[in-house]
């Protein structure tokens, strides 16, 4: 409530209009005073669902932060954030047919191509105004979202692969500068290999891989192959595509030089790396924040990926907003997208350097293309391809990887497994259409 400050004995001498206009102005200051401090009900607020998966403690409180923001400038709309824990798409995809699903969600690249076509999502660019600078995303980003030539998410951030190498471990081996092809990396992986103890185990390994299909994909398309066809049927039996594969099968099997994590006791590439157990390993942007925190003592760099056939190659994996057909808060949904993924909202989710930033004028305010741990992961993003695999990612995937793990083991001939991949995949693809 604002108060006069003038004594009453000094208001008393005033001309009587004065007194008038005096009372008057502030009785109008009162009420307005009143009103902007009158906190909107229930009633008045619209509540808008957000969903996304569960992620670690800090990105959630971060998210929180942010969200708090958009409240505070929107003080009509209330945000309610669910997390989904588990099976998020198939949750999902019950609430979108059973009329419950939130009006705001996270959309994996690797599931958009089947949402965008089964017509549940809303078309956003009717929503996109000149203000909210859609040329300011990454093109090969925002063309994950798109379906007939329709935008229907927006991407919050993505990470592609670098070459994480270890600088001790190069300096030991008289390494001066990381591997800029893959025959490079194939012969700097037999010179950091080492067998300290004569046991024939090496304690430590050139290369730590992930022998799947997300972390693969970039070397069959650099070798002119593709992984699904226009008609999204599987293709990773051709020519091509072994081409590709073949180096990686004899790096592991013949030259012994190349590890997965389980073969040395670790959950994953970033803590065989973060062990020195691997001298190099292909990560994203998320190992940069793990080894802060559980390896802070190692020493680091980062490279953009070996080029695969002479062709610069990485992978790339992002997530969008996406709005609910179904919507009954349209207005308000989109509100909450533009904000989270203009230009304020990035800025304040990725500025902590969880995450990398969609648009351009964000990477170039946060100066992430300058950053020597982040440079690499930056410089891949235009070149990158997209952790996509048409209408039914998942039986193109779980094929792919249970077919390539047994050729990388000595099970069978890769030719041989790449073609039972490709012939079990579609024929579980055209039981399904």
């Amino acid at each position: 409530m604002l108060r006069h400050t003038f004594p009453l004995k000094e208001v008393a001498m005033f001309p009587r209009w004065i007194r008038l206009v005096l009372v008057g102005t502030l009785t109008l200051l009162t009420i307005v005073s009143c009103q902007n401090f009158t906190p909107l009900t229930d009633a008045e607020q619209v509540t808008v669902r957000l969903s996304g998966w569960g992620a670690s403690l800090v990105e959630q409180q971060l998210l929180r932060q942010v969200i708090d923001d958009f409240e505070q400038q929107h003080p009509g709309i209330r945000v309610k954030l669910e997390t989904i824990a588990d099976q998020y798409m198939d949750v999902m995809k019950t609430r979108l047919i059973g009329d419950a699903a939130p009006d705001v969600f996270y959309l994996d690249a690797l599931d958009a191509p089947f949402l965008m076509a089964q017509d549940v999502l809303e078309p956003l660019d009717s929503y996109i105004q000149p203000a909210f600078q859609i040329q300011d995303f990454e093109q090969n980003l925002l063309n994950v979202f798109r379906h007939e030539n329709k935008i229907y998410g927006l991407p919050k951030d993505y990470s592609t692969l670098a070459l994480f190498y270890n600088r001790k471990a190069f300096a030991e081996a008289g390494i001066t500068a990381p591997p800029a092809t893959w025959e490079e990396l194939v012969s700097f992986s037999k010179q950091l290999t080492i067998d300290r103890n004569g046991d024939g185990k090496p304690e430590q390994y050139g290369l730590g891989i992930l022998p799947e299909l997300p972390r693969l994909s970039f070397m069959i398309r650099a070798a002119g192959g593709e992984v699904v066809d226009a008609n999204g049927q599987a293709t990773f039996a051709d020519e091509a595509a072994l081409q590709a594969l073949q180096p990686v099968v004899e790096q592991y099997r013949v030259d012994r030089t190349s590890v997965r994590a389980i073969d040395v006791g670790a959950n994953s590439g970033s803590e065989m790396f973060g062990q020195g157990r691997v001298a190099m390993v292909l990560e994203g942007n998320w190992m940069i924040p793990y080894l802060r925190e559980t390896f802070p003592d190692i020493e680091y760099g980062t490279a953009e990926v070996p080029r695969v056939n002479q062709q610069p190659g990485t992978m790339v994996y992002t997530v969008a907003y996406v709005m609910d057909r179904q919507s009954r808060h349209k207005t308000e949904a989109w509100e909450l997208i533009s904000y989270l993924t203009g230009t304020e909202g990035m800025a304040k989710w990725t500025g902590t350097g969880f995450a990398l930033p969609t648009r351009r004028s964000v990477a170039e305010e946060q100066q992430v293309d300058r950053d020597p741990l982040r440079s690499a992961l930056v410089a891949g993003v235009k070149y990158a391809t997209p952790w996509q695999l048409g209408a039914y990612p998942t039986v193109v995937n779980n094929q792919f990887n249970n077919q390539f793990l047994s050729a990388l083991l000595g099970e069978q001939p890769l030719q041989q497994a790449m073609q039972k991949a490709e012939q079990d995949a579609n024929a579980q693809i055209r039981s399904m259409e």
